[in-house]
């Protein structure tokens, strides 16, 4: 699907992916995506705008924004999501190499979502809407999974610095989007 980020509205985007509406209580309106978004940060509840961000992206793309709000959080993080964050990022850097997509698959089965990175490797495993190992589809959206993600490793960061580093993994979210719609703008000439 053509992730037309300038043009798309929030309306759009609920339609293409009706799951998000399972995690957003905001209803969409017909504000171009980045206004939306925008709006959404300065609402009453911010971290919708990282929803909205995960849902947004394209997954592996989201997957990455991820991997990158994670690797921000490091010194929050544990040994174990340490560990995931690189399976992640060697999954990103290579999607289509067996032994990424084994070790990921490998390990969201053997990992549940009780931690910030475990969520992206779930994200990441579930990226062609396959679980692991067996055939059916993926428990959660790979958009659910991102948020999930990204809003628990928010979760350790201070209440003084909180909001803070939400807007920080939005701007980065929204980048990273207008930078996949120019890529699939250029693919599509």
């Amino acid at each position: 699907m053509a992730n037309e980020f300038r043009s798309r509205t929030a309306r759009d985007l609920f339609l293409a992916r009706p799951a998000i509406a399972m995690d957003m209580k905001t209803p969409p309106t017909d504000q171009l995506s980045i206004e939306f978004c925008r709006a959404l940060l300065a609402g009453r509840v911010p971290e919708e705008a990282i929803t909205f961000c995960a849902y947004l992206l394209p997954e592996r793309a989201a997957v990455w924004w991820a991997h990158e709000c994670l690797g921000n959080l490091a010194e929050l993080l544990d040994g174990r999501d340490l560990e995931l964050l690189a399976l992640i990022r060697d999954w990103v850097g290579e999607p289509g190499d067996p032994r990424h997509r084994t070790a990921m698959e490998t390990a969201a089965e053997a990992t549940p979502p009780a931690t910030p990175a475990a969520w992206i490797c779930l994200a990441a495993a579930s990226h062609d809407n396959v679980s692991a190992n067996d055939g059916a589809p993926a428990h959660f959206p790979a958009g659910h999974a991102v948020s999930a993600g990204i809003l628990a490793g928010l979760a350790r960061v201070s209440l003084a610095d909180r909001y803070a580093v939400l807007a920080a993994f939005v701007d980065m979210g929204m980048q990273i989007a207008e930078m996949e719609a120019q890529r699939q703008a250029a693919d599509a000439y």
